[in-house]
C-alpha cells in the first residue's frame, strides 16, 4: 500500500497519549511490562519514562512526539510489514508516519515475545 499525505497528516496530528495506553494493554496481555515498553520507546526515540510521561501529560501529537525525537541510529535496520505497509518502503517525505509505523513494529515484536536484543537491534 502507498501512503498518502493525507494519511500521514492524520497520524500526525493523533495524540500520542491516547494511544500509549493502548499498546501498553496490548503488550501486558502477553505477559511484557511497562518498563519494557518504555524500554523499547527509549531505544527509538531517546525519551527516558520521564519525558514520555512529559509528552503524554502535555497531549503531545506524534509529529511533536518524533520531531522530539532523537531517532536512534539502527532505526534503519526496522523493517517489515505493519497495518498493510511495508516499513522499508514508505518514502522519505512521510516521515512521521514511518517513524510510527517503526515504533508499531518494535510494539508488535514486544507483544509477540521476541528477545530484547532482537527488538533493540543490537549489532
Amino acid at each position: 500500500m502507498k501512503v498518502t499525505a493525507k494519511k500521514n497528516e492524520q497520524v500526525a496530528n493523533m495524540i500520542f497519549g491516547s494511544i500509549y495506553p493502548h499498546y501498553l494493554k496490548r503488550i501486558e496481555k502477553q505477559g511484557r511490562t511497562k518498563e519494557e515498553l518504555n524500554q523499547v520507546l527509549e531505544w527509538l526515540t531517546g525519551f527516558n519514562k520521564d519525558r514520555l510521561q512529559s509528552l503524554i501529560d502535555n497531549k503531545a501529537t506524534y509529529k511533536t512526539f518524533f520531531e522530539e525525537a532523537t531517532m536512534h541510529p539502527n532505526a534503519h535496520m526496522i523493517k517489515g510489514v505493519v497495518c498493510g505497509y511495508r516499513i522499508e518502503e514508505i518514502e522519505d517525505e512521510f516521515e512521521i508516519y514511518k517513524k510510527c509505523r517503526q515504533m508499531e513494529k518494535l510494539i508488535d515484536e514486544l507483544a509477540k515475545g521476541r528477545k530484547m536484543d532482537n527488538i533493540l537491534r543490537k549489532s
